[in-house]
């Protein structure tokens, strides 16, 4: 039981700083996790996951938009294109051959972690908000187009796709592109969370508990501190998050 509390403890520290301060899934955080050191089944780790995933999103959504840092009209519009996309992009994964992409979205995390650290976001809310309604929401739908399709066929890489689409694409300021992510990433992982528990069934009570619990503290924690941030600040500490915790799930994955 130790043992278990503890190996939540640190899921839920890295998933929890990742979903509230980059937008990140706390899957890619705690199904590894979950999998490597409880020796637990991969359907079920992932179901933990996603379900740790919805509320802490869903809090740290809450914050961002306290703070006026969340575009929701618009982040509506790319979590339906997500949500349509994601299910053609798994048909057509499935017509291709199998293979191996879990790495590509531990890449993508420590990439874009240096990214942020070299070459920061400094969009400013004015900037942002100059571009027409008509054009933001052709482009949250093409964009939620996109991001669906990739998530659908690799499997992963949804809160990183996103924010990465939101600050160099669509030309989100950071806050905001953190706080839409995790708004729409609370309503994706919801429709993962309850496929996965209608399909397999509730999976172990403890560590579900455990998982969502230190997820939602940690994440809280992160938001509330990410909203007081200077622009410069919150790109350094968004960009050593996303390295640190790209090394860590490598790490992870390797001792499997």
């Amino acid at each position: 039981m130790v043992e278990k509390v503890l190996i939540c403890l640190l899921a839920g520290l890295g998933a929890g700083l990742g979903t509230g301060f980059a937008g990140m899934s706390a899957a890619a955080v705690i199904s590894p996790m979950l999998i490597t050191f409880l020796g637990m089944e991969p359907y079920e780790a992932v179901g933990i996951a996603l379900a740790s995933d919805v509320l802490a999103s869903a809090a740290s959504a809450w914050t961002y938009g306290k703070n006026k840092n969340l575009d929701i009209r618009n982040g509506l519009l790319m979590m339906a294109a997500v949500l349509a996309f994601t299910v053609v992009g798994s048909y057509v994964a499935s017509l291709v051959p199998s293979r191996t992409m879990g790495s590509f979205s531990v890449l993508m995390t420590m990439l874009l972690g240096i990214k942020f650290i070299i070459r920061p976001v400094m969009t400013t809310r004015e900037a942002m908000q100059n571009v027409s309604k008509k054009k933001r929401m052709v482009q949250s739908i093409v964009c939620g187009a996109f991001i669906g399709m990739i998530c659908g066929f690799v499997g992963a890489g949804g809160g990183m796709m996103m924010l990465l689409i939101l600050t160099s694409v669509m030309g989100y300021e950071l806050k905001t592109a953190v706080g839409t992510s995790v708004f729409i990433m609370a309503f994706t992982a919801l429709t993962g969370a309850v496929s996965h528990f209608t399909i397999g069934g509730l999976p172990d009570g403890w560590t579900l508990a455990l998982c969502m619990a230190f997820t939602l503290l940690f994440a809280q924690i992160a938001a509330k501190i990410a909203n007081k941030s200077k622009p410069e600040t919150l790109n350094r500490v968004v960009g050593v998050v996303l390295v640190v915790l790209g090394v860590v799930i490598l790490a992870v994955q390797y001792l499997k």
